[in-house]
């Protein structure tokens, strides 16, 4: 598990704030932070919530067991990112919630959709991140709903999950 930056508790009662936040709670945005606590909103779509649901079904259908969650929040040495989908064996999100409310402890799989709100040089700056926090893969769905596959370099296929396709 990688140091923080800022301290996990700092991040922790920034997320509880941002979280409890009833102005927050209802904006149509993903919310982030910074490795600061700044505030990080994207925007949502319809068809990137599609993806989501179309990745959360695809993880159930390649998997015997284990959580596809969307929007999970998780604590990096850059604030709180929060991956679009994720995916965990049960022992694992024991783990995770043994390091508290905002993990420190990424699941199996993280997964970022590309929109219009992001780019490859957020990809490219979040994975390492998520790796950091203990993530085995970082999944990078494309606007053509191709699924590129990550972990210290780029895999042809998820080892952590070899039946799923490349494509949704």
């Amino acid at each position: 598990m990688s140091i923080l930056a800022t301290p996990v508790k700092n991040q922790r009662e920034r997320w509880a704030e941002i979280s409890s936040d009833p102005v927050l709670c209802e904006l149509p945005y993903k919310v982030e932070t910074n490795r600061r606590g700044q505030l990080i909103l994207s925007p949502h779509s319809a068809s990137h919530s599609d993806t989501q649901g179309d990745l959360i079904a695809l993880l159930h259908e390649h998997t015997a067991g284990g959580q596809a969650r969307p929007e999970f929040p998780i604590a990096t040495s850059k604030g709180t990112k929060g991956a679009d989908v994720v995916w965990c064996t049960s022992e694992r999100r024991d783990e995770m919630e043994g390091t508290g409310d905002l993990p420190t402890l990424a699941p199996e799989v993280c997964v970022e959709v590309m929109s219009e709100s992001n780019d490859w040089d957020e990809m490219a700056e979040k994975r390492p991140l998520y790796r950091d926090a203990g993530a085995e893969e970082v999944w990078v769905v494309t606007e053509e709903k191709g699924i590129r596959f990550f972990a210290d370099e780029e895999r042809d296929r998820s080892e952590v999950i070899p039946t799923v396709p490349d494509r949704l």
